[in-house]
């Protein structure tokens, strides 16, 4: 199984080819699947992973608000509608990844 970053990176150029359409809660259902399927794979988290699971309350943050809400109704409730809120989760993501240059330049090495 591939790593996350590049499977995202595949996501961004063919998302109906990847999620059956230009949705975010789509890509929030396929992330769920991949990550319950890594689980039962390996049990172990990648790097990648690991630093995946900071994008929610990074979200969170950039948002400036308080909720349980997941980081795709976040986005969605920012954004014109599912398909918007896709093409904003990429802009945040490489944003989200700038934080920190190492993991920044390894997603922007792949495309």
């Amino acid at each position: 199984m591939q790593d996350l970053y590049t499977l995202l990176k595949k996501i961004k150029k063919a998302p109906s080819m990847y999620l059956g359409q230009h949705s975010i809660i789509c890509l929030q259902a396929f992330l769920s699947g991949y990550s319950v399927a890594k689980h039962e794979l390996s049990g172990q988290p990648t790097e990648q992973e690991q630093d995946f699971r900071e994008f929610p309350e990074w979200i969170r943050k950039r948002f400036n608000i308080q909720t349980s809400q997941s980081w795709a109704n976040i986005i969605l409730f920012y954004s014109e509608d599912e398909s918007k809120a896709l093409d904003k989760f990429f802009q945040l993501f490489e944003e989200f990844l700038s934080r920190n240059d190492s993991l920044e330049h390894r997603f922007i090495n792949q495309n």
